[in-house]
């Protein structure tokens, strides 16, 4: 009867690894869960303690890397904020010319401070590619 017991326990970690972030909380509930199945079968409490230590402890050893690896991959993955316009396409909406002090890039709705990648002039209307951010400043390229 006591599989009601790990059962409850093993609900109970998982609303806590909801709660939390790590992935290691799961590795416990896993165990429970087991455990649980081990006491539903007839297994004494020694046993179902023993299945709840060995396989909590081989899900937090073999299981836990391989997710926060899938996990972390991932987030590399996603670029946020003003780094996420970095190889956007872009159109000039003042001349470029670095001898004038002048050029501005409307990307995504947002109008950009910007040189050219090589110093040339760009014109108005042109299409341009944005290779760096540097604070509020794009630096661009040409598009063929």
């Amino acid at each position: 009867m006591e599989y009601y017991y790990w059962l409850i326990a093993a609900i109970v970690l998982v609303i806590l690894e909801i709660m939390t972030a790590g992935f290691g909380v799961i590795c416990f509930a896993i165990g429970a869960a087991l455990a649980a199945l081990v006491s539903g079968l007839g297994g004494s409490l020694t046993w179902q303690v023993v299945v709840f230590v060995v396989v909590s402890l081989l899900a937090f050893i073999f299981l836990r890397p391989v997710v926060m690896r899938f996990l972390d991959r991932k987030s590399k993955d996603v670029k946020t904020n003003a780094e996420a316009i970095i190889g956007r396409k872009g159109i000039v909406s003042e001349c470029i010319d670095a001898s004038q002090h002048t050029g501005r890039v409307a990307v995504d709705g947002d109008d950009w401070k910007a040189v050219s990648e090589d110093g040339s002039v760009i014109e108005k209307g042109a299409d341009v590619e944005i290779i760096k951010l540097d604070s509020i400043i794009v630096t661009v390229k040409k598009c063929h």
